[in-house]
This record gives C-alpha cells, sequence and structure tokens, in this order.
C-alpha cells in the first residue's frame, strides 16, 4: 500500500500518513528564515532524502528518521546539495539499503551527525511469486531510474539476438534510444502486469551505470522471488543482492560484450538457468522479504547508542 510496503510498519506501531506535496517556493524561503510550522512531537519516519526534506518544510517533527538513496552518489561526485546536507544533520537516524553506502554518508554528516546505519531492501514475496520456468527464450530488462544503461542493454540485446534469433525480448523503459530490431519496448507496466512480465522470463537483465546505491535492486529482487536469473551490473550495492554464480550473474558496467555473453551462457542452459532461478527464489525469502527489511528498520530506529 506505501512505497516498498512501509505499511508493515503497522505491525510495530501505531502509524499515522501525512500528505507532503512539493513545498513552493513561500514555503521554502520561510523555513530557511526559521519561520515556518512549528515541529510536532512524534517520530517522523520517511523513505529517502527528498521526501525528508519535504517533511521537514510542510510538517516539520522534533524527531525525524529517514532513509538516504541518491545522495551518496552525489557526495562522490562532489554535488551534495546543502540543503538536504542539513537536513540530515538534524536527523535522529539515517539509513542505507546498501553497505557501499555508509562510509561517504558518515563522511558527509560528520562524526557529530546522525546516527547511520543500513538495512536490507526487501519486495513482496508473496505478490511475486515462484513461478514455474518457461520454455520458450525470453530475456526482459524492467526501469527507469536514473542510473541505468539503456545505451549498454541495446548494445548486448543486439549481440544476443544475432547469435539467437528465436529470443523473444522485452524491454520496460522509458528511454527514447532506438531500440535493436527484434526488441518490444513498453513504456509503462502496472505492478500486475510486470508480475506475469517476469513469469516469461528465462533471464532478466539489469544493466546500470557505476553507482552505491544499489540501482535496479528492486527489479532484481521481484525477478529473484519469480525464480528467474539476473544478469546486472557489477556495482558495490548490487554485490550485496546478486550472488555470482548462485542466483544470477553479475558482469562489468558499460559492457555490453561482457553482458551478452552472461545472458546467452544463461539461454544455452536453461537447466542451469532454472536452478539459479530457484536458488534466487530461496535467498529471497531467507533475506530480502519486506517483512524482513521492515523489522531490521524498526530495530535500527529503535537502537540507542
Amino acid at each position: 500500500m506505501w512505497p516498498y510496503g512501509l505499511d508493515a510498519l503497522r505491525d510495530h506501531a501505531a502509524v499515522d500518513v501525512i500528505e507532503l506535496p512539493p513545498p513552493g517556493r513561500v514555503a521554502r524561503v520561510r523555513a530557511r528564515l526559521g519561520i515556518g510550522p512549528r515541529p510536532v512531537e512524534g517520530l517522523g519516519v520517511t523513505w529517502d532524502e527528498n521526501t525528508a526534506y519535504r517533511m521537514q518544510i510542510l510538517h516539520p517533527r522534533t524527531r525525524f528518521a529517514t532513509g538516504v538513496i541518491w545522495l551518496t552518489d552525489m557526495a562522490q561526485a562532489g554535488s551534495s546539495p546543502a540543503r538536504l546536507v542539513s537536513m540530515l544533520s538534524g536527523a535522529e537516524s539515517v539509513w542505507v539499503l546498501c553497505e557501499a553506502q555508509l562510509d561517504p554518508l558518515h563522511r558527509l554528516l560528520g562524526d557529530r551527525g546522525p546516527r547511520v546505519f543500513s538495512i536490507p531492501f526487501g519486495i513482496d514475496s508473496d505478490f511475486f511469486s515462484a513461478q514455474p520456468f518457461p520454455t520458450q527464450p525470453r530475456i526482459v530488462s524492467v526501469g527507469n531510474d536514473r542510473d541505468r544503461d539503456p545505451a549498454a542493454l541495446y548494445a548486448a540485446l543486439a549481440r544476443v539476438l544475432a547469435a539467437r534469433p528465436d529470443t523473444d525480448v522485452v524491454v520496460q523503459t522509458a528511454s527514447e534510444l532506438v531500440p535493436p530490431d527484434g526488441v518490444r519496448v513498453v513504456r509503462h507496466m502496472p505492478h500486475a502486469e510486470l508480475r506475469d512480465l517476469y513469469a516469461t522470463a528465462s533471464v532478466v537483465v539489469v544493466p546500470t551505470r557505476p553507482n552505491l546505491h544499489a540501482s535496479g535492486m528492486t527489479v532484481a529482487l521481484e525477478a529473484l522471488s519469480t525464480a528467474r536469473p539476473v544478469v546486472v551490473s557489477d556495482t558495490p550495492g548490487m554485490r550485496q543482492y546478486v550472488s555470482e554464480g548462485r542466483t544470477g550473474h553479475l558482469v562489468p558496467p558499460g559492457d555490453p560484450e561482457a553482458l551478452a555473453g552472461a545472458v546467452l551462457a544463461l539461454l544455452d542452459d536453461p537447466q542451469r538457468a532454472s536452478e539459479l532461478g530457484r536458488n534466487g527464489r530461496i535467498e529471497v525469502e531467507h533475506s530480502f522479504t519486506t517483512q524482513i527489511m521492515v523489522a531490521a528498520l524498526v530495530q535500527g530506529l529503535l537502537h540507542r547508542a
């Protein structure tokens, strides 16, 4: 019901929901001048740093905690927005979804900043249930976030289709790049249709540019939960969610040849692909469900140094 299953927090505490539209210029100016709404009691919890910024301008809390997603990559690039850093400095705690983000965030917020901890990302393993392995070869790729790499994807798919023209390929993307012949592009797909699409896949492919926040982990875990092997870019965050040779393959970012080779290896050995998919389902059940994620979040929020 809430993004990424955060409604499961209601299993642990009483929760009120507030609406957070984008703050206007006047609201931002008033907040900077210290004449905005007065903070109210209670712990405010938001999924990411941008939502936390909205909350602390429109409905500020005396105590708040938030996830951090993009800021660590911005810090690595030397472009951290001062408004976000200042806002996060007042948090009680912040969390990240992969351990590679911990050190950059510690350096950004300093020793006097909020407590920083990491939790495993999780998905709804009941909704994305394990499905029988398909008999017809199909590649599926899904995703639109800023770190996806459609150019590498299309270059790899062209190589795959040259070697295996019998393969069906479906890509859900907002990219305006022209796909190779034989690739069907879908611009938008509701979750129920996405779940059904995973079930038809022989392999799910998630190429990304280098990043720390594990771009593509949602798609990777949803595919693994459906018992499908994945081929993903080898980034520090993704290594936490995909086990090389056990649930899929990690390939260097920006390397279409390696990406195509890993995909072809799975298409050519459906028994092995099916085994990796089954391993992936087990790994999701043990480590990456919504319930596991929320339990880890609650434990982190309740921690007192």
